[in-house]
């Protein structure tokens, strides 16, 4: 593993470079890598894995998704499976199902962990919440994590494009002495562009802090409240939302994704730079408190409980579906609709 400096901290990280694809197969040539769960994370990963020449299958249960594993061109009975088939064939089982779901198909996978086999995670929930989830792998079966981060989407996506997406590793259990020349084969095998060091409790707490942070939950709220503001002092809908996102999106966030915050402040108006500067002080302590609040409830184990306890729920969908509709149907996404037809490329 290489060594790199990262804002003064050094850390392990693996590279393509270092770790080449042709080594990931050598190390796989003998596994037969069963991906369980073809919903989020399991169409990138397991196509992934076929395109770079690793002996793949899919266990999935019956419904749409095994349908969509069809479509995506798994065939049943030769690399589409039940999970219990697919568990009993597989020397390394993928265990991307939800969080709940994996609760609930815990005793299924368990019954095929045999010794020497690897299970592989790409959250650490389960393992990190083992009192809550009861996911207790047995004693003599690898027990490894890659994590990308980023959704199963990106995954596939930045792979066809040739790149490849961010990704955490980590060995929570070395039955066999080969667990993390596996870990780094299925991370490269996957498309990880590189991969950084970590553990299953420090990749959980930060990504579910993320998930309710930045990433998905604080996003959301920080744009609602400007879009609220600009719409009650009389902006139009259309002004409201270019100003709150399509600006945003469209032309700041791949600046500062290119060379970073400051070269993104650099490209701007000397306006928007003094603005920006003054009132980011401001911002970060409104929220800071908020981040406190959320990491303490995700480090107690409240918010992996919250997240079980709805998730498990028989009409948890119906629900989920009933609270995506309500978003969806408010007028700061309609108006993102509108706006996403306006763009150049969508004519």
């Amino acid at each position: 593993m290489a060594k790199m400096n990262f804002g003064g901290v050094v850390e392990n990280v693996v590279t393509r470079d270092e770790f080449t694809l042709e080594k990931a197969r050598e190390v796989l040539k003998d596994e037969v890598v069963a991906i369980i769960g073809y919903g989020i994370q399991g169409p990138g990963q397991a196509l992934n894995l076929k395109d770079n020449g690793i002996n793949v299958i899919v266990g999935q249960r019956a419904g749409k998704t095994f349908d969509k594993a069809v479509g995506d061109g798994w065939v049943p009975g030769k690399t589409l499976f039940s999970i219990e088939e697919a568990c009993e064939k597989a020397t390394v089982i993928e265990y991307l199902l939800s969080d709940a779901a994996q609760i609930e198909q815990w005793p299924v996978v368990k019954k095929h962990l045999t010794a020497g086999k690897a299970l592989y995670f790409s959250h650490g929930f389960g393992i990190t919440f083992k009192e809550r989830t009861g996911i207790v792998p047995p004693k003599d079966v690898d027990v490894i994590m890659v994590a990308p981060k980023g959704s199963g989407t990106s995954v596939r996506r930045l792979f066809l494009q040739g790149r490849g997406i961010n990704s955490s590793f980590a060995v929570y259990q070395d039955a066999t002495g080969r667990a993390l020349e596996r870990t780094l084969a299925l991370g490269i095998a996957i498309g990880s562009g590189y991969l950084f060091e970590t553990d299953f409790k420090r990749e959980v707490y930060s990504d579910l802090t993320g998930e309710r942070g930045t990433l998905m939950g604080a996003i959301q709220g920080i744009l609602s409240a400007q879009y609220e503001v600009l719409r009650e002092h009389g902006h139009s809908p259309s002004e409201a939302f270019n100003e709150t996102v399509e600006e945003l999106t469209q032309s700041l966030m791949p600046l500062f994704a290119e060379k970073g915050m400051d070269w993104m402040y650099a490209n701007c108006s000397t306006t928007a730079q003094r603005g920006a500067l003054d009132w980011m002080g401001p911002f970060h302590d409104a929220t800071k408190p908020v981040f406190e609040k959320l990491y303490n409830e995700v480090a107690c184990g409240n918010e992996a409980q919250r997240s079980i306890d709805a998730n498990s729920k028989p009409d948890y969908r119906e629900g989920l579906e009933k609270e995506l509709k309500a978003l969806r149907e408010s007028e700061l996404w309609r108006t993102g609709a509108a706006v996403r037809e306006l763009r150049p490329e969508n004519k």
